[in-house]
């Protein structure tokens, strides 16, 4: 396509070769490739940031990001160390002493990305692998025992919904299975009696399983609305939404259909109505992100078998000759415990050959004082 691109402006400025030098023509070419290569480039997945606050910085740019990079951008965001340094543009150093209250990521599957305003700073996303959010999570228990992190990961799995993680007690009571969440849109005050649904029907799974994801939203702002004090704890609060209902009216209908469309529309609403109440919540201290994904990308992984395997097991506590777990910290204590011992060691030769070598008459006061003693008498 970008070969067939060019062969047709290299053609077009032939055209006009007694009017133009060939040096603007190497200029316009050059203008024409790059403007195609820009407006290609910024196709695909994406990264939005749809709220956050003002000492929470993102550039603007078409920065690429991949995607298993997203749990390091999430802690970053959240004020959390990493223990690798991420090399992206697009965040800005913040403030030291601030930190958000909340961090919101919602996955959408199923589109590459959604129309959202103009002045909200989105990114390329690159190489999209499946990520979770369970180190940060455990991140915030680790770090905040002591108080009551709200931490709600919500995922499709062969009940299409269901909520892992330690939630607050608020959300309990939250629909996550497509059998709750039927219950759920049939009760009043549901998405079904107040979104416009046009094309997309009650009576079909996949319609119900995308108007379920969106019931989710709504029911999660609402119960944030009225537990404001969630968002006056000590501890920040972590979400993490991965909605796949647009993926199955795409794969049901076509993503030229008219359902695909209103599903569409409908979400980009739901979302931006989510960040707007999630903002309102927590003062403007929170950060909503959206990561849109045509496919998640499998991991290409390759499992082995070393011919030297040892049938001793190394670890007699594990049946299945497992090795010792290590912390991140390992390498940082051994570095210590080795330095350490080496420094030590050298200190105990180094005194050593001082007290070896050393003259008693001339290098000791007490026999020193001694000498003069025995000489004076």
């Amino acid at each position: 396509m970008f070969s067939s691109t060019f062969i047709y402006f290299v053609s077009a400025e032939q055209s006009c070769l007694s009017t133009v030098s060939i040096e603007q023509r190497i200029v316009r070419i050059y203008q024409h490739c790059s403007l195609f290569y820009f407006s290609s480039g910024v196709l695909g997945d994406s990264l939005t940031v749809l709220r956050s606050p003002q000492y929470v910085i993102f550039r603007d740019g078409q920065w690429p990001i991949s995607g298993e990079k997203i749990p390091d951008l999430v802690a970053l965001t959240m004020g959390f160390s990493i223990h690798e340094d991420l090399d992206w543009p697009g965040l800005a150093a913040g403030s030291l002493f601030q930190r958000p209250r909340a961090n919101a990521l919602i996955v959408v599957r199923g589109l590459d990305s959604l129309d959202f305003p103009k002045n909200i700073s989105s990114y390329p996303l690159e190489n999209p692998v499946p990520f979770t959010l369970d180190s940060v999570a455990n991140t915030v228990h680790t770090l905040f025992a002591d108080s009551t992190p709200v931490v709600l990961q919500l995922a499709p799995s062969e009940e299409r919904l269901y909520m892992m993680g330690m939630a607050n007690t608020v959300f309990e009571d939250l629909p996550v299975t497509l059998q709750q969440i039927r219950g759920r849109l049939s009760q009043d005050g549901s998405v079904l009696t107040s979104l416009p649904l046009v094309s997309l029907s009650r009576n079909n799974e996949a319609d119900l399983l995308f108007l379920s994801e969106v019931q989710v939203l709504y029911d999660i702002s609402t119960l944030l609305q009225k537990h404001k004090h969630l968002a006056k704890d000590p501890a920040p609060d972590l979400y993490s939404l991965e909605l796949a209902g647009l993926e199955e009216i795409a794969r049901r209908y076509g993503t030229d259909s008219p359902q695909f469309t209103d599903a569409t529309r409908i979400l980009t609403s739901a979302l931006q109505k989510f960040a707007d109440d999630v903002a309102n919540v927590y003062a403007n201290n929170a950060v909503v992100e959206v990561v849109t994904v045509k496919t998640f990308e499998a991991p290409l992984t390759r499992k082995s078998r070393s011919i030297l395997e040892s049938k001793q097991i190394s670890n007699p506590g594990s049946p299945y000759n497992l090795a010792y777990k290590y912390d991140y910290d390992y390498a940082v204590v051994f570095n210590i415990v080795l330095w350490l011992m080496i420094v030590l060691a050298l200190s105990v030769i180094v005194i050593s050959y001082n007290l070896w070598n050393m003259d008693p008459g001339y290098d000791s006061i007490i026999y020193r004082m001694t000498n003069q003693k025995i000489r004076m008498d």
